[in-house]
């Protein structure tokens, strides 16, 4: 253990069955500990980084299915909605009178919108609001209006950054292990499909997060086979801004009967995330899940960005968990642990 923890924070990479080993670990301090040390030697700078945005779900109808969301509706669904023009323009006026430059623009797999109603979206958005980064569409998506529009995941991408989309969200990935996603997702996309709309959006100049939701169907070893999928892409690509991982929320899912992963899983996933990330120059908190108090703990334990104020957030409060802060208390929680909060953009740019 000792021997693996001076290993990751020397700057050598660790192996799939090394990462395994710490994760199995139950000594969290000593994990926490050396994820701190590798954060420290990648940003010694005496700041944490948060920035502010929306999170928009532009329509909750979805044909995936996913027995982990408690907030998609079958097309038939009275609760279906798609958002108009008029009711996404107030929620952006809001986002940029609070401080944000930037949406988060995501929502279920459409069985009915093609290519051209994207485009369309986006070119409004970006005619109305152009100082708005919109932040959309997760790979599964992508991949869903490439099959919908039938055409390659390549010319989706194009069009879609031309017609305004700045960066692609990680979400989506849940686990990156096939037997996993058969179980907890089986209409959705695959492993390798995720990771070849990340390939082609990297392949086009463009940047975005990676992502791992876990504690549900997986094992600790497929944790890692996740962690390893996306090293390798980055890797090859470079392409990946940041990795955020947070715990699966199952209340109000299908899947509500398994017990929901705590802090401890939480920042221990964390901090070997960090260990074996040896790519990923921005790790993020999740307070969103965890709460701020450990959200603010994950900066020592491998964070160094404190995620988003998230002024409007569906999908995890519609499983039952609902934080919310302001950013005068995400400010204080940064500096409370010990450093200088500054505000950043999508691309991990200082905007104060």
């Amino acid at each position: 253990m000792h021997d693996l923890l001076q290993k990751a924070i020397a700057g050598r990479r660790l192996t799939p069955v090394e990462g395994l080993r710490l994760l199995q670990s139950p000594d969290l301090a000593a994990l926490g500990s050396a994820a701190d040390a590798v954060c420290r030697r990648l940003h010694p700078e005496p700041y944490r980084t948060y920035n502010i945005d929306r999170n928009i779900n532009y329509t909750n109808i979805c044909v995936s299915g996913c027995r982990f969301c408690a907030f998609h509706c079958k097309p038939d669904a009275k609760e279906g909605y798609l958002l108009s023009r008029e009711e996404l323009y107030r929620k952006i006026r809001e986002t940029i009178g609070l401080g944000g430059d930037q949406i988060l623009l995501q929502g279920g797999l459409h069985p009915e919108l093609k290519l051209d109603w994207y485009e369309s979206l986006l070119r409004d958005i970006k005619r109305s609001f152009p100082e708005i980064n919109v932040h959309g569409f997760s790979p599964p998506e992508i991949d869903h209006i490439a099959q919908v529009s039938q055409l390659p995941v390549e010319e989706v991408l194009r069009r879609l950054q031309a017609a305004g989309l700045g960066s692609l969200p990680g979400g989506g990935a849940e686990i990156l292990v096939d037997r996993v996603r058969r179980e907890l997702s089986p209409c959705k996309t695959s492993t390798e499909r995720w990771l070849e709309v990340c390939r082609a959006w990297h392949g086009l100049g463009g940047r975005g997060s990676a992502t791992m939701m876990f504690g549900h169907l997986e094992t600790l070893a497929e944790r890692i086979e996740h962690l390893e999928r996306l090293r390798q892409l980055q890797d090859e690509t470079g392409g990946f801004t940041a990795f955020i991982c947070w715990t699966f929320q199952p209340g109000q899912t299908d899947l509500a009967e398994l017990p929901k992963a705590g802090a401890f899983e939480y920042l221990k996933t964390l901090a070997v995330s960090r260990l074996y990330l040896d790519n990923f120059a921005n790790l993020q908190a999740s307070w969103i899940t965890q709460g701020m108090r450990i959200g603010q703990l994950a900066l020592k334990f491998g964070a160094n960005d404190f995620g988003s104020l998230m002024i409007e957030e569906n999908v995890v409060a519609a499983a039952g968990t609902r934080f919310r802060t302001s950013e005068a208390e995400i400010r204080r929680v940064i500096a409370e642990a010990g450093y200088t909060p500054r505000r950043r953009n999508v691309f991990y740019r200082l905007t104060d």
